[in-house]
């Protein structure tokens, strides 16, 4: 009898939904929302009213794609959180309605383990690698920047974590100031494969331990630019892939430093990448980098694991499913909670 994982993941501005069955993944749809580009960032209601409309297609969509009939599924795994509270809403409602109906056993799912646990994802192709027990990850996006210490699925322990803001959030601040389109991160990197990355110079934290801060950075990056314009109100213009370019080489810097670190004082051999932010061409670069420099294994994601999916819902939930850890019905999402 096969054991067959529908995922879903609602967490933000994303409606994906993937199967698994037997720890391969048979499908994975995702429908993005362009709707918020107009406001520069995600707007919840209308977030959660584009997930209302995306999530029965989606679903259709991946068990079709998938090649199975929705009676052969095992369990539903979905992402309680954290997140925005309405979206979440959209996808745990669904979840709860579907594994009624097909009387089937629900999952919970963290959305920041599931982005740690993409690497083990299967496609089930030969050349596959996934990291070994104990491994650090480096988990950066939009809305959060930690290096993990991953013992086990379900045993991770965060040993460094941003104090203010994420290195996905200063990248779109900063973009925003520049005027480029939301999300800024995609655009500054673009931007940034043109430009010298040594041309200008910003703020470097100097936190103790593995925390992160990029406050100072975008503080920095402001103040520059106010300066500059008014000497050349041009100059933003002209100098934009150096700008992306600096502050790129500058983010990166900040978070492979406390990586490296980490790695040597915990004497951790194989270090992972994951996160929106992972899609990051340059930081991408640097993993490798480190990793012939230093003789580390280094696991990078495919760019379709890197944004919120829920081919790493299901993953996390097929864990869960062989060691027999369902929910309840009556279990309600929540915004805010660590790994």
């Amino acid at each position: 009898m096969h054991n067959t994982i529908l995922g879903i993941e609602s967490s933000c501005d994303d409606t994906s939904a993937a199967v698994i069955r037997d720890g391969i993944l048979l499908s994975n749809v995702t429908a993005s929302q362009s709707v918020h580009e107009a406001f520069g960032g995600v707007v919840p209601e209308l977030a959660s009213r584009a997930h209302q409309q995306n999530i029965i297609p989606v679903v259709s969509e991946a068990i079709r794609r998938a090649g199975i009939d929705k009676k052969e599924l095992s369990a539903v795994a979905f992402t309680r959180g954290p997140g925005l509270l309405g979206s979440l809403l959209v996808g745990v409602s669904f979840a709860k309605g579907l594994a009624q109906a097909l009387n089937i056993k629900m999952i919970e799912v963290n959305h920041l383990q599931a982005h740690v646990l993409a690497h083990f994802v299967s496609e089930g192709l030969r050349e596959e690698r996934h990291p070994k027990f104990p491994f650090l990850c480096l988990l950066v996006s939009g809305g959060n920047s930690q290096i993990l210490l991953v013992k086990n699925y379900n045993d991770m322990t965060i040993i460094g974590q941003t104090i203010d803001d994420a290195a996905g959030e200063a990248f779109d601040k900063c973009a925003k100031v520049m005027g480029l389109p939301y999300p800024g991160g995609p655009h500054i990197d673009k931007l940034a494969q043109q430009g010298d990355e040594l041309r200008f110079t910003f703020a470097k934290p100097q936190l103790k331990g593995y925390d992160y801060s990029f406050s100072g950075l975008k503080t920095s990056f402001l103040y520059f630019l106010r300066d500059e314009i008014a000497k050349n109100p041009d100059f933003i213009e002209e100098n934009k892939a150096d700008l992306c370019a600096s502050l790129q080489k500058t983010v990166i810097d900040i978070l492979m430093k406390k990586v490296r670190r980490a790695a040597e004082d915990y004497n951790i051999h194989h270090v992972a990448l994951a996160g929106g932010v992972s899609a990051n061409s340059g930081l991408r670069q640097a993993f490798t980098d480190y990793g012939l420099q230093s003789g580390k294994e280094i696991y990078i994601p495919k760019f379709s694991f890197t944004t919120d999916n829920a081919a790493m819902v299901a993953q996390a939930g097929y864990f869960k499913f062989l060691d027999g850890i369902f929910c309840d019905f009556n279990v309600a999402p929540y915004a805010r909670v660590s790994v």
